[in-house]
């Protein structure tokens, strides 16, 4: 049967198409992507090592290399020394000081900064291994004409491989938030990391840790920067 030609009408077909030109073609991402190596040495223990009545009082020393631009140039480092109170056998409370040398990619301009830090760190055993919950606080003194102040929150399992003594898979989420805005620095949230590793206990003493983190930093002024991070850890726990 033929249909009249008045009966293709060719308007819903123009719509459909004018609809679609109209849309905003799909948004590239705006952040930036740089592949990282980082590596850190991190020591804590009691002073009963010195004296017995001392093993309440702990201290903490930290040091991070972060190599940045594909891994071909420091970008990043870390000293962070602290000093700890054992309230109990899981629960500890943290004061110290870091001192941070910033470079690219983290920064355009080359700069030190300098913080104060306080934290709680609870690590409850559980059935499927150890958690450890950080919760830090510190003060930033950066190129701010003011004091910036961040909270960290930082939640981490440890799960035992029973067929591969010594070896645990370990997977770790940690969120920063700016308490306050500066000059540079912006309220609200800060950065996110995620990481996903092996873990293996050489001893009861020192532990090492190999895997893959991802960093995703907002910034307030240029485009965002995500980090794939290959990550190398060692601890010593006395």
């Amino acid at each position: 049967m033929l249909y009249p030609i008045h009966w293709f009408r060719p308007w819903p077909l123009t719509l459909c198409c004018l609809l679609l030109l109209q849309m905003p073609a799909a948004a590239a991402p705006q952040f930036r992507e740089d592949f990282q190596t980082w590596t850190n040495i991190t020591a804590n223990g009691s002073f009963g090592l010195v004296d017995p009545s001392f093993s309440r009082f702990r201290f903490w020393l930290e040091g991070q290399g972060r190599f940045g631009n594909d891994s071909t140039t420091l970008s990043q480092g870390i000293l962070r020394p602290g000093l700890g109170y054992a309230l109990t056998d899981t629960a500890s409370l943290w004061l110290g000081y870091a001192v941070i040398p910033t470079m690219e990619p983290f920064s355009s301009v080359d700069f030190n900064e300098n913080r104060i830090w306080q934290q709680l760190l609870w690590t409850p055993s559980t059935p499927f291994g150890p958690i450890t919950s950080r919760t830090r606080f510190e003060q930033r003194f950066t190129r701010a004409p003011d004091v910036s102040y961040r909270f960290r929150q930082m939640v981490r399992m440890a799960y035992p491989l029973d067929f591969a003594p010594g070896f645990m898979l370990v997977g770790w989420e940690e969120l920063f938030l700016n308490v306050n805005s500066t000059g540079a620095i912006t309220a609200g949230f800060d950065q996110n990391r995620v990481f996903a590793g092996i873990g293996y206990a050489i001893d009861e003493n020192i532990r090492t840790e190999v895997g893959y983190m991802n960093q995703y930093i907002y910034r307030d002024t240029t485009e965002d920067l995500m980090t794939h991070v290959f990550s190398l850890g060692l601890f010593l726990n006395y």
